[in-house]
């Protein structure tokens, strides 16, 4: 088990330290200050070949003002806080309208834009990477002075754990996830939409044409596109008439999770890899690149296009209509966040 870093200047000036967290048989997570980004995930396929399964820019400098959030940390609050502003204890606090009117993954310059300070805790069962941020009071428009502390832990069994942290000076609101971009191929090499996928769910957040919750939940039975309670191919029934299908341009929704081990197992019939998350979270956002409009370049060489990517966000549920589910995302004075996902990779 080892971390070894080195220093890189991007372009703009800023210095951006890269880690990379390796474990005994091989596996490779590549991990930025900037944002905490993941920008690389090596694990074998069947024959034992190490490849990328997260996707990866081609150019360092394109994570300093990424549009997709890459692989990022999204915080104070990630996914959608509608009208951009929300009551806490009879005061209104108001955020960035960074999409269409609403608050979306932290504001304008999130925690994904921000260098962290990196500290190496491995030991000799795991690799970690302890990554800490201060935001001050009225960052983004959020109340309170925040520490946040999360951990990446790699170890032997082909796991990878991120562990999040943290307590405020005020009453505020945090719901902190990763955004990593997975793709099961390795370097990418074909869409998500054979690659399977099945969730521990029974019903989705009903979303609005801006992708707010209104408070009521969907059932999957009722609603069999958005049914994976047995795995299936992502793109098996992405083009269903389903009208919350079109509101996302595909699946960008809120699975709530039932209780058990297994929350989402994440499947690619060719290479064989298979990547199972566990989590604290009751919820979990499954994105499916459903926009790739820039012409960014990915690491293996090809223009980004969409559904090359599937995102599992675990996270709690996104502040909507009425302020629907905000008591799930406040963190209270002296209170401590804590939440933890595992992602377990293995070849099936």
């Amino acid at each position: 088990m080892k971390i070894t870093s080195a220093n890189v200047t991007l372009k703009s000036g800023k210095e951006v330290t890269v880690y990379q967290l390796t474990n005994d048989k091989g596996m490779l997570v590549e991990v930025l200050n900037l944002g905490g980004i993941i920008t690389k995930i090596l694990v074998p396929d069947q024959e034992g070949k190490l490849e990328n399964v997260v996707l990866e820019w081609d150019e360092l400098d394109t994570y300093e003002n990424d549009p997709a959030y890459f692989s990022a940390l999204i915080g104070r609050v990630a996914g959608r806080i509608y009208d951009a502003k929300v009551t806490i204890n009879d005061k209104v606090y108001t955020f960035a309208k960074n999409n269409n009117g609403n608050t979306l993954h932290g504001g304008l310059r999130g925690f994904d834009k921000k260098i962290w300070t990196a500290a190496d805790e491995t030991t000799k069962e795991e690799a970690v990477l302890k990554l800490t941020y201060f935001s001050e009071d009225g960052e983004e428009g959020f109340p309170g002075n925040l520490n946040v502390t999360v951990w990446y832990t790699v170890n032997n069994r082909n796991e990878l754990s991120i562990k999040y942290k943290a307590q405020t000076d005020q009453d505020t609101i945090v719901n902190l996830t990763n955004h990593a971009y997975f793709n099961l191929s390795g370097n990418a090499k074909r869409s998500v939409l054979e690659q399977e996928v099945y969730i521990n769910s029974d019903k989705i957040c009903k979303l609005d044409q801006e992708l707010i919750p209104d408070g009521e939940f969907l059932s999957v039975e009722e609603h069999p596109a958005f049914n994976f309670k047995t795995s299936k191919p992502i793109g098996r029934d992405i083009n269903l008439e389903d009208i919350q299908l079109k509101y996302g341009n595909g699946y960008d929704h809120p699975w709530i999770l039932n209780n058990g081990e297994n929350a989402v197992e994440f499947y690619d019939p060719i290479s064989k890899r298979c990547m199972n998350i566990t989590t604290t979270e009751p919820g979990v956002v499954m994105y499916t690149m459903n926009y790739a409009d820039a012409p960014i370049k990915l690491a293996n060489g090809e223009i980004q296009k969409p559904n090359y990517g599937a995102c599992f966000e675990t996270q709690k549920l996104p502040i909507g209509y009425n302020e629907v589910f905000k008591e799930g995302v406040i963190l209270r004075k002296d209170d401590t966040y804590s939440s933890e996902t595992t992602f377990i990779f293995s070849v099936k």
